[in-house]
Parts: C-alpha cells; structure tokens; sequence
C-alpha cells in the first residue's frame, strides 16, 4: 500500500504529538524511554479510542528518533531553550507539557534535516492542541524561533 503525500504529512505529525506526550509522560511517571516506547507503539499508534474516534497511525521511525534524540541531547536542548526563554523562567520553571515540547522540537532542530520552519510550524500546532487559548502557542513560537536561528542558522 503506498501512502499519499498528504497520509505521510498526517503520521508524522501524529509522530510528533506522540513524542511530546511520551517525552511529558517520561518526566512526571519517571519511566524509562525504552517502557514509554513500548507503551505508545503497542497501545497508542492506531488505537481505538472508542466507536466514534481512533488515535491516528504514527511514523514510528519518526518517533522513536524524535524521542532518542531528546533524551540523548537533553542537556544542550535546554540549554538552547533556556537561551531563549526570559532570564526569570528557566525551563525547570516551566510548564512540563511545554517542556517536552520544547526537547522534541529541539531534538529535530539539532538532529535532523527536517526545515526549521516545518518543525516550528507543526510544533506550534502541537502547542495550539494542548493550550487553545492561543497564549502560549504564541510563546512556543517566539521561543522556538529564537531556538531555530540557533540550532540552524543557515536557514534564516
């Protein structure tokens, strides 16, 4: 079966919402990576959640890249997040669903070839999901701007 473009655009930013989750669920469960992996592609990609709604399919190599990496670089990704956020709000102070955004973007801006625009575009989405006001989807997009120019400053 050969997938669209648009069906290939869909799994990876559900790819994406999963590894903000399994990063978020990592730090307030204190459950390894590999317990967490497990977790989201046996029971989360493709679940049914029930008759009316399923979780969409993921790109698991996407996934598990994004979450390695996070985990493997988590030090100068907050580092970088730390640089561009205000000098009173160090990530440590920071909202934990936030902070695992922040690492999972970080992580594709820092290990991946994916375009600094794309991975700010669809984290910011992410951001939008969880926190509908529009408050902090503005904040996450001046933060991972600022990462951005950083991590890849040949794209600005």
């Amino acid at each position: 079966m050969t997938l669209s473009g648009n069906q290939k655009r869909k799994m990876k930013s559900a790819a994406r919402l999963y590894a903000v989750q399994a990063l978020f669920q990592m730090e307030v469960s204190k459950q390894t990576v590999d317990q967490v992996r497990v977790e989201f592609l046996d029971f989360r990609f493709g679940a049914e959640v029930d008759e009316s709604a399923d979780m969409i399919e993921g790109d698991t190599a996407l996934f598990n890249k994004t979450v390695e990496d996070a985990v493997n670089y988590q030090a100068p990704i907050d580092q970088m997040t730390d640089r561009a956020l205000v000098a009173k709000w160090p990530i440590n102070r920071i909202d934990p669903t936030l902070r695992a955004l922040f690492r999972a973007a970080g992580a594709e801006m820092l290990k991946s070839d994916v375009p600094a625009k794309v991975a700010i575009s669809e984290y910011v989405t992410i951001a939008e999901a969880f926190f509908p006001d529009g408050k902090e989807s503005k904040f996450v997009n001046a933060v991972l701007d600022h990462m951005a120019r950083e991590a890849k400053p040949e794209a600005f």
